[in-house]
């Protein structure tokens, strides 16, 4: 199955809106106290036949890249590994040295789907959702497979 990468555009936040809102419980992402908003970080968007199968969002800081979301809405055809190089040409070309994202403990199959693609484990913040809870309540107390989700747990890729 075919599909292109091209970049986000504010026009993209007709539909970012209600998937976040339906997915997440809101535009607002949050990674080791910070909230990221979906419609204003920058990102890549996957289309296949005109509609959108999957987006990544970035945040630079400091020659670091923060993935802040990666979501493939069809699964197994490649659109994950390649939002995720798109990332990583923007991250190089910037002169960063690492892409780094947090995800949750109860995401088993994101844990898999990073390393699978270079990504090391190299932090767990035990925990830290109670935090991230007060900064966006509507985090679930359970995730994949019915774990609680309590600790976020950081994942790089060195670039050279």
């Amino acid at each position: 199955m075919e599909f292109q990468i091209r970049e986000k555009t504010p026009e993209d936040k007709g539909w970012i809106v209600p998937y976040m809102r339906e997915n997440w419980g809101s535009e607002k992402i949050v990674t080791r106290n910070t909230i990221h908003d979906a419609t204003e970080v920058p990102g890549f968007i996957a289309e296949q036949n005109g509609k959108p199968a999957g987006i990544v969002l970035y945040h630079i800081k400091n020659k670091d890249c923060e993935i802040v979301l990666l979501a493939s809405f069809v699964e197994k055809i490649g659109i994950g590994s390649a939002l995720i190089d798109s990332v990583k040409r923007v991250a190089w070309l910037q002169g960063c040295r690492r892409i780094w994202l947090i995800t949750t403990n109860d995401n088993t199959p994101a844990l898999r789907f990073y390393q699978r693609r270079g990504f090391s484990l190299v932090a767990v913040y035990r925990n830290a959702i109670a935090g991230s809870r007060k900064l966006k309540p509507e985090i679930p107390l359970a995730g994949v497979d019915g774990i609680p989700i309590r600790d976020e747990i950081e994942l790089e890729l060195l670039l050279k």
